[in-house]
């Protein structure tokens, strides 16, 4: 009987990608699809790209797999997956692994490694970036699970993982559930990133008047620069862009109501639990929930807007433009660095973070120039609590500031909502603030609920009796 080095089931899209990376890297990989026609039409279409053992039966599928068994399972998140795994579990033997390649949640994935460790069974948690085309071209590959898993797994993944200068965005990320959880953060990133970019070009529409043609040269000309990157390279393409039917710019024709498959609002969750402020994401992630309340945006259309529309010079919005995304880019990525940083402390997970940004620099959505910065600042200080105090980065946010300021007061004035932009400088402004207004809710609290505050002149927790002679005392 043929026998594979590994085995990829869930033919769909993603999945039939993989397998098709694998073959092609000259790795034996047996198939295997709940319908076995998925099975019969990806062999027959590709089987010329190199081996692939076909399987119809779960059995077959296990039994057609070299030891230690390396079984990567390609499904939804949540019931699904969790009926794959308990259909294969029990035909494995200790020492084999079952690696999940879809968009779990870490808490399953910690869930799921934990009850398969007791019987032997490594489970790898690994979260894949490059949508199909990544899958089969190259993804970056975030593999959690065990050191033992890595070594016996590691070299499959960097072999079929992208290549920056010779390097594989493929590392071993740490135990249990950190794979998935790093992935979340990296799309919870993308929905900060994209909405930034979604914005800049709503102000250069409906600010500087700019067709959507000429806003893609202008996207063109910033991926020549410190904001090259993949999500910059597309959205030039999209703009550029004239629907068929119509004539019409693409994205005119487009709904204006962004979906979302649950990754952005996980992070945010995450980062509620953790207490790490990450408004960035969380902003976009509700901007694609307002989009969606068509009813409540349409009941609002007559609500009055600002009595004043300044002009606003085409020729010197762009730069300002061009300031204000990448110092709220800049943003968006501490705070994702500073909740994975949160969480490897939390789980025990000791997370390399320039690692991260070092596997992140190709194959996944969020692949970009600065990358290679942020990868710097952690070789540099592993510690430094945020990347807005790496000296490189804090030079940059210094030196764009004003015009970032400029660009948010302009939508302001006219009405554009800018939310990624506006709470960018609010928690950059919260950082740099020698004292914050919380000493006021403190105060509130103890007020209505007794609460308690700190002083500043001395240690411990008082509270004042406020509804007597508001006298202070210890707690």
């Amino acid at each position: 009987m043929e026998t594979a080095r590994i085995g990829v089931t869930g033919l769909a899209v993603m999945g039939r990608n993989l397998a098709r990376n694998l073959a092609r890297h000259g790795h034996p990989v047996a198939v295997h699809n709940r319908t076995s026609a998925r099975t019969k039409a990806l062999v027959d279409e590709f089987g010329h790209e190199g081996t692939f053992v076909p399987a119809d039966t779960p059995e077959q599928f296990v039994a057609s797999l070299d030891r230690p068994r390396r079984l990567v399972i390609m499904v939804k998140a949540g019931a699904p997956a969790d009926a794959v795994i308990d259909e294969f579990a029990p035909l494995l033997d200790p020492g084999d692994m079952i690696v999940d390649g879809g968009n779990a949640n870490f808490t399953d994935t910690r869930r799921r490694e934990s009850a398969l460790r007791e019987r032997g069974v490594h489970f790898v948690g690994t979260g894949i970036s490059g949508g199909e085309e990544g899958a089969l071209h190259g993804p970056s590959i975030m593999p959690g699970g065990s050191a033992a898993s890595y070594e016996a797994l590691g070299p499959l993944l960097e072999d079929i993982s992208a290549k920056v200068d010779g390097t594989p965005c493929c590392t071993h990320v740490g135990p249990d559930g950190a794979g998935h959880f790093v992935k979340m953060v990296h799309n919870g990133i993308e929905y900060a990133d994209m909405q930034l970019i979604a914005e800049s070009y709503d102000l250069l529409r409906h600010a500087a008047g700019l067709a959507p043609a000429e806003i893609a040269e202008v996207f063109r000309t910033w991926n020549t620069g410190r904001l090259e990157s993949y999500l910059i390279e597309i959205t030039a393409e999209v703009l550029a862009h004239t629907d068929a039917a119509t004539g019409r710019p693409f994205v005119d024709v487009v709904l204006d109501q962004a979906e979302q498959k649950g990754t952005g609002r996980w992070t945010v969750q995450t980062a509620l639990d953790l207490g790490v402020p990450v408004s960035g994401i969380a902003e976009a992630v509700f901007a694609r929930s307002v989009s969606g309340h068509a009813a409540l945006r349409e009941a609002a259309q007559n609500l009055p807007g600002p009595s004043r529309n300044d002009a606003v010079s085409a020729s010197g919005l762009p730069d300002a433009v061009e300031k204000a995304l990448y110092a709220s880019k800049i943003v968006a990525y501490a705070q994702g660095f500073h909740q994975i940083q949160a969480g490897s402390a939390e789980y025990g997970w000791n997370i390399d973070l320039g690692a991260m940004a070092t596997i992140w620099r190709g194959g996944c959505i969020i692949r970009a120039r600065f990358l290679d910065r942020i990868r710097a600042a952690y070789e540099a200080d592993p510690e430094t609590p945020t990347l807005l105090t790496d000296p490189h980065f804090t030079e940059a946010v210094g030196d764009a500031q004003d015009a970032w300021r400029e660009v948010i007061a302009i939508a302001a004035n006219i009405g554009i909502p800018v939310p990624g932009f506006s709470t960018a400088l609010a928690y950059y402004d919260s950082l740099r603030a020698p004292r914050l207004p919380a000493a006021l809710t403190q105060g509130q609290r103890d007020y209505f609920g007794a609460h308690t505050y700190r002083r500043t002149d001395r240690e411990g927790t008082y509270h004042t009796l406020w509804g007597a002679d508001r006298t202070e005392v210890p707690s």
